[in-house]
């Protein structure tokens, strides 16, 4: 029996991807979550073999808490199932060793097919984002330019990112301008946003 866990927020389809997995005599579902923050206590409790994981979710995104289920319990393989189809998502997402990364256009088969190849220890990939993915440039941006937006995009203010990272309120300026200039973005939200979607942050 390989037991799953499922974290997505939109009720109507977290109850009937629960429905369509309790169809198959091999699979049971352990744990049904509305929110991040929930994943690694409930995997932890019930010790699934696999986690079907949104990325948008509240409390916590399910790539940064797929990294944290890694940490806590190895033997738990991943399967992000999204409607966010970029390429920076699935670089997120082999760096959270996750297992498989699926489309929710997916049909219903493919879905319970990828949930059995991905316990059996193998990696499930949407072949047209695994396409655009190699697609994508590398990062135009140094690492203290990504440090800076990506304080800048959880909400820091330039002072204080400047006190944190123990530079000048003026260096950390520049560098918010240098990337905003590299990334052609129109402001520094637009920057942080084309970062995000490519993965760089």
């Amino acid at each position: 029996m390989i037991r799953v866990l499922i974290a997505e927020d939109v009720r109507i389809l977290r109850e009937a991807l629960v429905t369509l997995l309790g169809y198959e005599e091999d699979l049971e579902v352990v744990a049904a979550l509305e929110t991040g923050d929930a994943i690694v206590p409930a995997a932890l409790a019930h010790r699934p073999d696999v986690a079907v994981l949104d990325i948008d979710l509240p409390a916590l995104d399910g790539l940064t808490a797929a990294a944290e289920l890694h940490d806590r319990l190895p033997d738990c393989r991943v399967l992000i199932l999204t409607a966010l189809g970029r390429p920076g998502n699935l670089r997120r997402g082999v760096e959270a060793h996750v297992s498989g990364f699926m489309l929710k256009d997916a049909r219903p088969q493919e879905l319970v097919a990828a949930i059995r190849d991905v316990a059996a220890g193998r990696r499930i990939v949407d072949q047209q984002l695994a396409y655009a993915a190699l697609r994508l440039p590398d990062s135009p941006l140094t690492d203290r330019e990504a440090d800076v937006l990506r304080l800048t995009g959880a909400g820091a203010a330039p002072r204080d990112i400047a006190r944190d990272l123990h530079l000048s309120y003026g260096t950390v300026r520049n560098y918010l301008a240098s990337a905003v200039t590299k990334l052609n973005a129109r402001t520094r939200q637009d920057a942080i946003r084309i970062a995000t979607e490519a993965g760089w942050l």
